[in-house]
């Protein structure tokens, strides 16, 4: 359990640098396309995967390949938790700024553990980590919403696709948890490697239908910090955290990984703060502060 706790926390800690990533960047009009982030990302992560699967890389042979029934299983779970997961959520961040698409990631942790609780595990043992966790988000919300609301021209419309993203990536945790349960013969590193080649595939095709002309990107002046961001994202960010989060779903209920995705909105709005050079206000750290107790609480009631 210790060991499936550290490695949710850890691919936790790597989702939290791509909400920054594209305030990073020249996002929208005059800048890159959403789908260039996307995809460069994701291509990344599928050139890993091939990798890791054709080189035989120390500590990663003998690795096989899917079925066909694999490929299909992870083609869709790569629709759903990577490409159109972050693509809407790059969208909501250029719309809305940083802090609220954040804050409504941030809710995922509520709508796996209503949804994917153990029978055994009563709600009076969940319900302090829930209040905590909630309490958290509120205070959070409190605090940054009055000064990212008037940021983006298209606030609600960010709002709009932080919301269908959230929907993304719960109905991704829940499928990912259950399929990596009815597999147990499925190791977490082979199941990330067919992820990141389905991932890697629809990336590309994105880019050829939406993504920006070659030349125009090769022209850039940042072309070097979006390679770089592309090439962090597509490692750490993607590759190793969801092998981390495949050795959190086989060790620990759904219920308990949602309550560890909250670590991805912490440290995500730690990056900002960083990133704006300023620390977070009393208010922002109590949230914080809720936002691990209820973390550790809902590990207690998993005990």
């Amino acid at each position: 359990m210790l060991t499936g706790i550290v490695a949710g926390l850890a691919a936790g800690a790597l989702w939290g640098l791509v909400f920054v990533a594209p305030r990073m960047l020249t996002m929208g009009e005059g800048g890159y396309a959403s789908v260039d982030l996307t995809a460069g990302r994701f291509a990344v992560y599928g050139l890993v995967a091939a990798a890791v699967m054709l080189l035989g890389l120390p500590g990663f042979r003998r690795r096989r390949l899917p079925t066909l029934r694999q490929a299909w299983a992870a083609l869709g779970m790569s629709l759903l938790g990577f490409s159109g997961y972050y693509l809407l959520l790059v969208l909501a961040i250029r719309d809305a700024g940083t802090e609220v698409p954040t804050l409504i990631i941030g809710t995922i942790p509520l709508w796996i553990m209503l949804l994917g609780k153990p029978q055994g595990l009563r709600w009076a043992a969940l319900l302090p980590g829930l209040a905590l966790t909630f309490a958290g988000l509120l205070l959070m919300m409190g605090a940054t919403h009055g000064a990212s609301a008037g940021v983006a021209t298209h606030f609600w419309r960010g709002i709009a696709f932080a919301l269908m993203s959230l929907v993304c990536w719960t109905t991704f945790a829940i499928l990912n948890s259950a399929w990596l349960k009815r597999h147990p013969e499925v190791n977490a590193t082979d199941w990330a490697n067919w992820l990141g080649l389905a991932t890697g595939l629809g990336a590309l095709l994105m880019w050829l239908v939406a993504g920006s002309d070659m030349n125009v990107l090769a022209a850039r002046d940042d072309r070097a910090t979006f390679a770089l961001l592309c090439l962090m994202a597509g490692f750490g960010s993607t590759w190793l955290a969801t092998i981390l989060w495949n050795m959190a779903s086989q060790r620990l209920s759904a219920s308990l990984c949602g309550q560890l995705i909250v670590s991805e909105t912490i440290f995500a709005l730690l990056y900002s703060f960083a990133w704006d050079g300023h620390w977070p206000s009393l208010a922002q750290f109590g949230a914080c502060v809720l936002f691990t107790l209820g973390i550790l609480a809902s590990i207690r009631a998993h005990r």
